[in-house]
């Protein structure tokens, strides 16, 4: 007892330097936040609340409220079947299907929207904009539900099978219950990725705050009415995180790891037939549909008037710079996720928290508030590389601290408190010991972080070096001039880049157990 008190007083002091580098993280993270209250301040409060008391911010709110829960519930609706599907069936090839279910997130939500406009012109508004979002986003829901599937105790479901409860109804009140963390998680990443969304949106003619936002800097030059419309996107970002904080609060529901694996449901051999059917239109719709539309277009003549950039130039810009986004967001989380996992109240929840709201900023406002940082206090690295890359980390530090986090829940802190009574330094432990531990999550944080730097746009069109081109900007550049033929080799190679990492970002949910998202 004695000794374990004296490693437990060994330990704290660590605490406050993981407390200052996550408070630093966070300011850093809030810092578009700042700017947007600096410009709003700067047009007048009167004005800001005018603008946002308008009829079009409403209309934009309806949208936005519209779209962000019909395609959240719809991607766990189908997250959830899926992942149950290949799970806890039988279900033929359940292999191939683990890995294929998981591909359509590799496709650039613009470039889905570009091959369903481009064949089908009808697919637009809310219901192409439902169509698109949810085809690319399920994945979200998918990875953190078939994780916990994979790891639940099968004791419950049994005993409830036991009491006469057919598979439905044990589905249904033992099952899902158990899911919630898992699918809330999931369901807050899809929404928040949907506030912040833009060029799908465009490609789809359909009008959110997002596209809005970009309009009013872009074209209208008009700073207090973009500032007003973002203010209410960070507003709507702030009530989906309480509001997911409220319904998950209860701990008693969450997935625990079993000691025992569980017993498939053993499919009928029509079933099986359904089961398979159901995944095959999944994924020709999520992956045949937007490769398809790929292949025809990139058999069809290029024809364009825009000058053209190699595309082994533009593909070595974009796995640069997502790399070196990757790396940085990885770093940034590793603090923060240490810390709020470690320690517990209210300090470390709101922390958590405040760091997250950073998804539902468009990237327009966080480059626009990297600009003004940078000509204000640091010039040199205006329209430099490391602004990009900055704005990269920002935008996606949420998805590096969801995988960081996840492995450093798994990781037992008693052998970073054993080290530590050894005499080794923090640093040193967190080296030795922290960092091997939850080196699959690392790896998973800087796969999924890449993946979707990779594919951004709306920030990398602000923030571009001189005389550079990525993979999207260039397909944006050709897709908005009409030329269908010479923007698709420039989709392909995003898709191609963007395989890669989501494969290894199935595989690492795979092997998760039981881990909180």
């Amino acid at each position: 007892m004695t000794s374990a008190v004296a490693i437990s007083r060994r330990w704290r002091p660590r605490s406050p330097v993981l407390a200052g580098m996550s408070v630093a993280v966070a300011a850093l993270l809030l810092a578009p936040l700042v700017f947007l209250i600096l410009q709003a301040r700067q047009a007048g409060w009167s004005d800001v609340r005018r603008l946002l008391f308008r009829q079009l911010t409403l209309e934009l709110l309806r949208n936005t409220v519209e779209l962000a829960a019909l395609v959240t519930i719809a991607c766990a609706i189908i997250g959830v079947g899926a992942a149950f599907l290949v799970e806890r069936t039988t279900l033929p090839l359940r292999g191939a299907w683990a890995v294929v279910v998981v591909l359509p997130f590799a496709i650039p939500d613009f470039v889905t929207g570009y091959t369903w406009s481009s064949v089908f012109p009808a697919v637009h508004g809310l219901s192409g904009a439902v169509l698109v979002m949810t085809l690319g986003l399920y994945p979200l829901v998918y990875l953190p539900v078939s994780a916990a599937l994979r790891s639940g105790d099968p004791a419950m479901e049994e005993a409830s099978r036991s009491l006469g409860r057919g598979p439905i109804t044990t589905f249904i009140r033992v099952t899902l219950p158990a899911l919630r963390p898992a699918v809330l998680g999931g369901s807050l990443i899809v929404c928040l990725t949907l506030l912040a969304e833009y060029g799908a949106f465009e490609i789809l003619r359909f009008r959110t705050f997002t596209t809005t936002i970009f309009a009013e800097f872009n074209i209208g030059f008009n700073g207090p009415a973009a500032s007003a419309l973002s203010l209410a996107l960070v507003l709507l970002g702030l009530l989906v995180l309480v509001g997911e904080g409220l319904i998950g609060r209860n701990p008693a529901m969450a997935a625990k790891a079993g000691p025992r694996r569980m017993r498939r449901h053993r499919l009928s051999p029509v079933g099986a037939i359904a089961a398979t059917l159901a995944l095959i239109a999944l994924i020709g719709l999520a992956l045949g549909m937007p490769i398809g539309t790929l292949v025809y277009w990139m058999r069809q003549p290029h024809r364009t008037t825009l000058p053209g950039t190699s595309i082994l130039s533009a593909a070595w810009h974009t796995t640069a710079y997502s790399a070196s986004a990757a790396i940085v967001a990885t770093a940034l989380a590793l603090p923060v996720a240490l810390y709020t996992t470690r320690r517990s109240g209210r300090a470390a929840a709101i922390l958590q928290r405040s760091t997250l709201i950073v998804q539902a900023l468009p990237g327009l406002v966080i480059a626009l508030a990297l600009v003004f940082y940078s000509i204000h206090y640091a010039p040199a690295i205006y329209q430099s590389p490391e602004l990009l890359v900055a704005a990269y980390a920002v935008l996606f530090f949420p998805l590096a601290f969801v995988a960081v986090r996840a492995s450093v829940a798994q990781a037992p802190p008693r052998l970073e408190e054993v080290a530590r009574s050894l005499g080794q330094s923090p640093l040193k432990v967190l080296l030795r010991v922290t960092v091997p531990l939850i080196a699959p999550g690392l790896a998973a944080a800087f796969c999924l972080v890449f993946l979707t730097a990779v594919t951004e746009l709306t920030a990398t069109l602000v923030l571009i070096p001189t005389g550079m081109q990525t993979l999207a900007t260039q397909f944006w550049a050709y897709q908005s001039d009409a030329s269908y033929g010479a923007a698709a080799p420039y989709a392909v190679g995003l898709v191609a880049i963007a395989a890669v990492p989501s494969v290894l970002m199935g595989r690492w949910f795979a092997r998760m157990q039981g881990a909180s998202l």
